[in-house]
């Protein structure tokens, strides 16, 4: 008996796609396709499938900045974004942290069977001092470790890393001008004239950017655009 996938499994409901900036540019194409028509193919077969799925994306990702190299389909970011939540990083929610490290800390114990009952102060200090660049995920991968290294009752905390990874930013003049105009374009919601549209943003005239979008790449048909 073949599987379900998970469009299939989700219908009805709703489905959470993890990390949605990571997916391969082919697979963005598909992901396009089912949420526009609202159909599919399994693997193998010549049979439409259609299905009925809320779809809720989350990444860490700057899909701007990837947009901006090619590395994720416009179409698609716009077809995503129709009720954005922004969720701020962990180091702007810093009285999150002691209740996520009891949590975490509970569960790793729950896993690996042991009794860890005690944070030191200084040692939770430490963990909110420091920026977690890679907000909850490395502060769990962080406290999973501190459990694993940890023999008493008392968590021992591993040394906090002290260089923090380099973030890729646009190189060239045209993808730091391509980057600017995919930002510019996604404040203003698509709209490319009036007082309030990209090209007033930018600070040129609508024809302007109406021309270098087109030598960017970036296409006026895109769902919702004004020009």
């Amino acid at each position: 008996m073949q599987k379900l996938g998970r469009f299939e499994a989700a219908n009805g409901g709703t489905l959470f796609l993890d990390e949605i900036g990571d997916m391969p540019l082919e697979l963005q194409a598909k992901l396009l396709r089912v949420l526009q028509e609202r159909e599919f193919e399994r693997l193998g077969s010549t049979t439409t499938r259609h299905v009925d799925v809320r779809v809720v994306a989350a990444t860490n990702q700057d899909l701007s900045a990837l947009l901006a190299v090619n590395q994720f389909r416009m179409d698609l970011y716009y077809r995503l974004n129709v009720f954005p939540v922004a969720v701020p990083p962990l180091r702007r929610r810093v009285e999150d942290i002691p209740l996520l490290v009891t949590r975490f800390v509970r569960q790793f114990c729950e896993r690996m069977s042991k009794q860890i009952s005690k944070v030191l102060r200084g040692a939770m200090d430490a963990l909110m001092r420091y920026p977690w660049p890679g907000n909850i995920r490395e502060l769990q991968n962080y406290i999973e470790r501190a459990v694993i290294m940890s023999q008493g009752d008392v968590l021992e905390i591993p040394a906090l890393p002290t260089h923090q990874p380099v973030r890729r930013n646009p190189v060239t003049l045209a993808e730091a001008e391509r980057y600017h105009i995919l930002k510019a374009l996604e404040e203003s919601q698509g709209v490319v004239g009036g007082v309030s549209g990209a090209a007033a943003r930018l600070g040129v005239k609508r024809t302007t950017l109406i021309d270098k979008m087109r030598r960017f790449g970036i296409s006026r048909e895109m769902r919702g655009w004004r020009v």
